[in-house]
């Protein structure tokens, strides 16, 4: 199986910096305990927050024949119009177009995102929607395994 495009949703930098607001409150609670617990303990939280926020990045990738993003699997023999977002139309598209029954994969943090079309009757999700920084790619690596699965 080749791997056409692929990408982890690293959290925003802004992300690391306010969870850094750990270190003072640890040590708020901590330091009138001992100086050096309170100092550790502010240590550990920022570095398992840290931890927490790389480890939970979810990764999409685009295969010979499928589509991930996080866990879920779809199958491109199902997928059918992939289309690009960007900007306000991104904004609509996570906003006020949005199918209650969409599937959804979006970081707040990501604002472009792709739309995948979903041709499976049986599937009560009309489409998926997947935040992504770079849409166009993940557009034309869907195309091209598709392509590739026809001819």
């Amino acid at each position: 199986m080749t791997t056409l495009y692929r990408e982890r949703l690293w959290p925003a930098p802004w992300l690391f910096i306010a969870t850094a607001l750990v270190i003072p409150a640890s040590l708020l609670v901590f330091l009138p305990i001992s100086q050096t617990a309170g100092v550790v303990v502010a240590i550990v939280l920022y570095l398992g927050c840290v931890g927490l926020l790389i480890l939970g990045g979810p990764v999409i990738e685009v295969t010979d024949s499928d589509f991930r993003a996080g866990k879920a699997t779809l199958p491109l023999s199902i997928a059918g119009t992939v289309t690009a977002h960007t900007g306000d139309d991104a904004r609509v598209e996570r906003g006020t177009g949005l199918d209650a029954r969409t599937w959804l994969l979006i970081r707040g943090w990501i604002s472009p995102l792709v739309k995948i079309e979903i041709l499976d009757e049986r599937d009560s999700a009309p489409y998926w929607v997947v935040s992504t920084r770079h849409p166009d790619a993940v557009v034309a690596a869907i195309s091209a395994a598709k392509q590739r699965a026809v001819g």
